[in-house]
């Protein structure tokens, strides 16, 4: 699914009107149909007791919509449901509280109560939003302007807010920021057209102010600032609805961003998920994983890496780890080769021990270093050495990251001719990219984007929603996965997959994304398997691949 920003979003809005032919009055009318079918579908389904606890997340919608309205009710019984709703429908002045009034109009036939609030005195509204102020009137929807007497929520079952869309940005003021709050203490559920007024259609940042919407219309396309933290939480489930946008037009050579999907996977990455064997296939085939991990008090993260390099699909793995931690790990994994490093019984490494990975890199596919390396004297020029000197894919994570950033970041150093996949969390995009683990968050995909294309890496900025980027300006935001995951070791597993799948030949971003999405998959699975997902350790991933 393609992803489009708000300058995007007006462009697309713009060719399909002034180059396709098709009237803004159209695009308005099916957008305020679809968050009508939506609304009813949910107070259906709500009467029905079939809503979830939890929001469910992202929604990928079919494009004619109309398969979610499926019950085991009658279309009288569905009827008779809708005569108890009344929805108050809260429009702003610009094209969103248009797709509002288009709403309500087909809301009314289906015989529900709507009451419309207008934020500011309804002659204010242009456009196109002021042809649908005119229908509302001569259909005497009943309606009233926002500050002119006390709001009162008694009676009402929803709202609507149809408030602010992707033409604005910014802080709520005035009289929206007042009608957001009022809306957000009512207690009442609330969906939201095309995103939740406070959201920012780009990077997902939350303004105060916001909505808290229990569905979000998303219409035409979905947002990027819908698949980010915090706005995807406010945003509730994301239901994208066409509205006679062609999605042809949204197939630019420009380098695009994309939710990931396995016809993403398929179409955009080339990637088979079935990851079929050629029947005449033998361990050589599929590659040769070494990894340079683990230390005095944090082996694990080495053995989690290794084990997840194999059920990942390589045909072998070398674990090269310091020489005095060798003894201790000797039958953890049968299938897994180690590779003891000189380190004169501390358990640790050394400058020196570059040398000794690079020459076992000669013979291996891929190298992946970082996890549970710790830190020690001579870790720029060890670092430095595997950057400069590894001719074969690199994987830099935990440790490794933290000395590359030590380092003054890749641009410190000559630009890699093999490919190299950095997999930070927040606080090492922080460090990495000098700036606050705050304003990492504050526009994760944006800034991924950058730093890939700067330096010349396939970026994977972890977290919830994780971001691949790549460097030709490619981004893909994976929807898999659970809060469950978030233990110890979880992302030594992430680390694994990625070099796993590098070795059996997939360029970085294709093993980025794809190592990524089966991450969350298997994650997914491996908490469903738990009596309590809470209980979810990093290895239960590994069983899960």
């Amino acid at each position: 699914m393609r992803l489009v920003d708000a300058e995007q979003m007006r462009e697309l809005d713009r060719q399909t009107i002034q180059e396709i032919g098709i009237p803004a009055a159209v695009l308005m009318e099916n957008a305020g149909r679809a968050i009508a079918e939506e609304l009813i579908r949910w107070c259906v389904l709500r009467s029905e007791q079939q809503l979830p606890k939890e929001p469910e997340g992202l929604i990928e919608e079919d494009v004619l919509g109309m398969g979610r309205l499926a019950c085991q009710k009658s279309p009288a019984e569905i009827r008779q449901i809708l005569r108890q709703e009344h929805w108050l429908m809260l429009i702003g002045k610009g094209n969103n509280g248009g797709d509002g009034l288009v709403a309500a109009r087909h809301l009314m036939n289906a015989e529900m109560s709507v009451t419309l609030l207008y934020v500011t005195v309804p002659e204010q509204i242009t456009g196109e939003a002021a042809a649908q102020v005119q229908a509302a009137r001569a259909l005497n929807i009943p309606s009233r302007v926002f500050g002119e007497q006390p709001l009162d929520f008694a009676g009402y079952t929803g709202i609507l807010d149809a408030l602010l869309g992707t033409g604005t940005s910014g802080v709520p003021r005035g009289s929206y920021a007042a009608l957001i709050e009022q809306a957000n203490g009512s207690g009442l559920p609330m969906i939201s057209a095309d995103l939740p007024s406070g959201v920012n259609a780009d990077t997902g940042e939350v303004y105060e102010p916001c909505i808290q919407a229990r569905i979000t219309v998303c219409l035409a396309f979905l947002k990027t600032g819908l698949t980010q933290y915090p706005g995807a939480k406010v945003a509730g489930d994301v239901v994208v609805k066409d509205i006679g946008i062609p999605a042809s037009l949204a197939e630019t050579d420009e380098p695009g961003s994309f939710l990931l999907t396995e016809e993403v996977l398929i179409r955009e990455l080339g990637v088979q998920p079935s990851r079929r064997r050629d029947p005449d296939g033998h361990k050589g085939t599929y590659g040769h994983v070494l990894l340079a991990a683990g230390s005095a008090g944090m082996s694990g993260a080495g053995l989690l890496a290794s084990k997840a390099a194999l059920r990942a699909g390589c045909g072998l793995a070398t674990w090269a780890l310091p020489g005095a931690l060798a003894p201790h790990v000797l039958s953890a994994v049968p299938e897994l080769m180690l590779a003891p490093i000189g380190d004169g019984g501390s358990k640790g490494w050394s400058q020196a021990a570059a040398d000794e990975v690079l020459r076992l890199l000669e013979t291996r596919s891929v190298l992946a270093a970082g996890p549970g390396l710790g830190r020690f004297e001579g870790e720029g020029a060890f670092l430095r050495a595997l950057w400069e000197g590894a001719r074969r894919p690199l994987v830099l994570d935990a440790d490794a990251l933290n000395m590359l950033a030590a380092a003054g970041g890749p641009a410190a150093w000559k630009r890699r001719d093999a490919a190299a996949v950095l997999t930070p969390h927040p606080g090492e995009m922080a460090r990495l990219a000098g700036v606050s683990t705050a304003e990492v968050q504050r526009d994760r995909i944006g800034l991924a984007r950058r730093f890939a294309l700067e330096h010349g890496v396939t970026l994977v900025l972890k977290g919830a929603r994780t971001v691949i980027a790549a460097e030709d300006g490619r981004v893909f935001v994976n929807p898999t996965g659970t809060p469950a995951m978030a233990t110890g070791g979880a992302g030594d597993v992430l680390t694994g997959i990625i070099a796993g799948l590098l070795a059996q030949g997939l360029t970085a971003v294709q093993a980025a994304a794809f190592g990524v999405y089966v991450h969350g998959l298997a994650g997914e699975r491996a908490a469903a398997a738990r009596h309590n997902p809470a209980s979810l350790i990093a290895g239960d991933i590994i069983e899960h691949l």
